[in-house]
């Protein structure tokens, strides 16, 4: 057993399931991974239940019945991992956007240098690391997190990042069951209630690149969850069951 969980969340994913997970489990650091499939009608669970026997006591796969978003799909890999004895948590997408080789790089920053959160950052240095998108796009998700840092006063630059190592203490100090967002505010969410309790935080400097394969799941809701929502968690700081 690594003493590193990799949780993976998919829905259709097929096209990416088996490279992504060959991809983690050839770096030299030894990792874990779970997936947290929701269902997927393309067969993405099958895959992976195939390679099981291949990795075994490596890969794991937990089914969700309901497409609930990322977010939920995130708590569920959290709580499971929680269970288990895992010292670091990592969150990472399925479609190579978040380029494996990176793991490394946010492990060793909490492993080795007393970070709690390390983000691997798009917009760290005043520049914008990311591939194949179009310019609305990278203005829209560059702008996003400014505003971000605008409202709730957070030092990370790259707020809605979904390339993430945490320490075990955070997830367990964290109430997971009071997160609100599902879409993109769930990032902005676990790293604001992490600040607040004064979690050390740290960016890594990542390339971004969009997925060649399969179908993005961005839509508008998601993006005024994030919005909307951030108003939300400043307006409203911290349950008072949740403060430290």
């Amino acid at each position: 057993m690594s003493d590193a969980l990799v949780i993976i969340p998919t829905f259709n994913e097929k096209e990416n399931i088996e490279l992504i997970i060959r991809a983690v489990f050839s770096q030299k650091k030894a990792f874990d991974i779970l997936i947290v499939d929701d269902s997927s009608p393309d067969g993405t669970a099958q895959i992976v239940e195939n390679l099981k026997s291949e990795f075994s006591n490596r890969l794991f796969l937990e089914l969700r019945k309901e497409k609930t978003g990322l977010g939920a799909a995130y708590i569920h890999g959290f709580k499971w991992a929680l269970a288990k004895d895992y010292m670091y948590i990592m969150e990472m997408d399925a479609d190579f956007s978040h380029n494996p080789n990176d793991l490394i790089n946010l492990y060793n920053e909490c492993a080795n240098n007393n970070t709690d959160i390390a983000v691997g950052s798009r917009y760290l240095n005043e520049e914008i690391n990311v591939v194949n998108w179009d310019i609305k796009r990278i203005l829209l998700s560059y702008f996003a997190s400014k505003y971000v840092r605008l409202v709730t006063g957070i030092p990370v630059k790259d707020t809605t990042a979904g390339f993430v190592c945490y320490r075990r203490k955070v997830l367990e100090k964290i109430n997971l069951n009071k997160i609100q967002f599902t879409g993109y505010a769930f990032q902005i969410e676990m790293k604001y209630k992490a600040w607040k309790r004064n979690f050390k935080i740290k960016e890594v400097s990542i390339i971004f690149t969009d997925r060649i394969r399969g179908k993005s799941k961005m839509n508008g809701s998601i993006i005024s969850e994030a919005v909307f929502g951030v108003l939300k968690l400043r307006l409203n700081g911290l349950p008072k069951e949740e403060k430290v």
